[in-house]
């Protein structure tokens, strides 16, 4: 029998026998579109839901939790989720991050409203404009392919202590790959509702992009000027986020680890005052403004559950400002409870320099288009490795000139940060890498004097 998510949460909490409980339910909708060489192929919609029960229990040392998480809970199988997790409670040693639990007023956020739900209608406006995209890419020899996708997620989220709040969270994304005898190219987008995603001009932008492609230029490995567009560098500042927790730099695993002991906040890392920050409420990246943690780990405690978001500027200015962190790792580190928030930005004051201007006052380097299969090497250094794809350009005099073959990076992105000789305008953006699981970025371009080419690479 299905249950309605708010009543899941009320059904378990009052079935809970533990000292404390916390309970999340996460209701999903999905649709998405598919196209390939200017044909539509498959377009779907999807439901999901998840119920998470997590157990608290009192010990003479502290508290100890257990979660057990499941998928398609129905009404009849919730006390078997809810006695699951109360069995692991039992089980389990002290938390190490046990903390106060958040209490907040019951019914805050809409919680007794519908959950929220995306479809196919959700794609009105902009499947026609891809028709028209199909058609004009035939006509100039061209073929299309690629995807769009969007997401609804209602999380609840309650507690015995009183907790109940609720976030709605849609997530959209496009790409679009263009092939012709000027090889491939790449472009993605970020989208809460698909209303602003301008199809004409990234089909603009990628049929001008193989026009480049008509002449090929091969190069060796080598350091190079590069301009990195704004897909890139979220890719590689995402992935200095997802790296910068307070708790494994105080324990002296990471770039953001101080020689002899503690964290290298506030000190200076960029070469120009940029700030990379997260805000709950950044127009058009808006995301949770408390926090949602479905387990604990180095980086999140479900302790923390509910507890408010706030702007946070993890480089100000060019230094180190804050690490990802809980109440618990914050008490280690003596700095302030900065949790993770879920979009991340890229500013330097002033920089109002589009990608195109940066390309007009290159007089040799090359211009990327995205990066992929990023890994890493090297955490003290968070050396990072990877390929260009879809598209490296040669830049001469302020004009690209062809495209020239791919090659393999390997740098870090806070040696990145260090060496910046021009930072563009910031931009919504999609990582290519991450869009999986990271989707709302603004980045800027930004000019490198000797990016690392470290070799060759002969994927296309």
């Amino acid at each position: 029998m299905t249950i309605r998510p708010q009543e899941a949460v009320e059904r378990a909490l009052s079935l809970s026998r533990s000292d404390d409980c916390i309970v999340i339910a996460d209701e999903s909708s999905t649709a998405n579109l598919r196209w390939a060489g200017n044909t539509l192929t498959t377009n779907g919609v999807t439901r999901s839901s998840r119920l998470t029960v997590i157990a608290l229990r009192n010990t003479g040392d502290g508290v100890a939790t257990g979660v057990v998480s499941r998928s398609a809970v129905g009404a009849d199988a919730i006390e078997d989720l809810v006695r699951a997790a109360e069995a692991d409670a039992a089980a389990a040693e002290p938390a190490e991050d046990a903390a106060p639990l958040i209490a907040e007023p019951a019914g805050g956020g809409g919680w007794d409203d519908e959950a929220a739900e995306t479809g196919i209608g959700v794609y009105e406006g902009f499947a026609p404009a891809l028709g028209e995209a199909f058609a004009a890419a035939g006509s100039a020899g061209h073929r299309l392919y690629g995807f769009a996708n969007h997401m609804l997620t209602s999380t609840f989220v309650g507690g015995s202590t009183g907790l109940r709040l609720r976030h709605d969270q849609p997530t959209g994304l496009l790409e679009l790959n263009a092939k012709g005898t000027g090889g491939s190219a790449w472009a993605g987008v970020p989208t809460r509702d698909f209303t602003d995603v301008d199809v004409a001009a990234l089909t603009e932008g990628l049929a001008t992009r193989l026009a480049w492609g008509e002449r090929r230029v091969d190069l060796p490995a080598g350091r190079y000027e590069t301009i990195l567009p704004p897909s890139a560098v979220a890719d590689l500042m995402i992935y200095l986020y997802w790296s910068a927790g307070a708790q494994d730099a105080q324990d002296g695993r990471t770039v953001f680890s101080a020689p002899g002991g503690g964290t290298r906040v506030g000190e200076r890392l960029a070469s120009l005052p940029v700030t990379l920050s997260s805000d709950p409420s950044a127009a058009g990246m808006e995301c949770a403004p408390f926090v949602i943690a479905h387990a604990s780990g180095r980086e999140s405690s479900v302790f923390d559950n509910g507890l408010p978001l706030a702007a946070t500027d993890w480089i100000a200015d060019g230094s180190l400002g804050a690490l990802t962190q809980t109440r618990h790792s914050a008490a280690r580190t003596g700095l302030p409870c900065t949790p993770a928030i879920d979009n991340l930005a890229m500013t330097a004051p002033g920089a109002g320099a589009t990608l195109d201007e940066m390309v007009a006052r290159t007089e040799r380097g090359l211009l990327l288009t995205c990066l992929w299969y990023i890994r890493e090497v090297d955490p003290q250094r968070l050396l990072l490795t990877g390929l260009t794809r879809d598209g490296v350009y040669l830049v001469e005099n302020g004009e690209v000139v062809g495209a020239v073959n791919n090659f393999r990076f390997n740098e870090s992105p806070v040696d990145l940060l260090g060496r910046l000789a021009e930072v563009g305008r910031t931009e919504p953006t999609l990582p290519r890498e991450w869009s999986d699981y990271f989707t709302r970025t603004a980045m800027p371009a930004i000019r490198i004097g000797d990016f690392n080419m470290s070799t060759v690479s002969r994927a296309s």
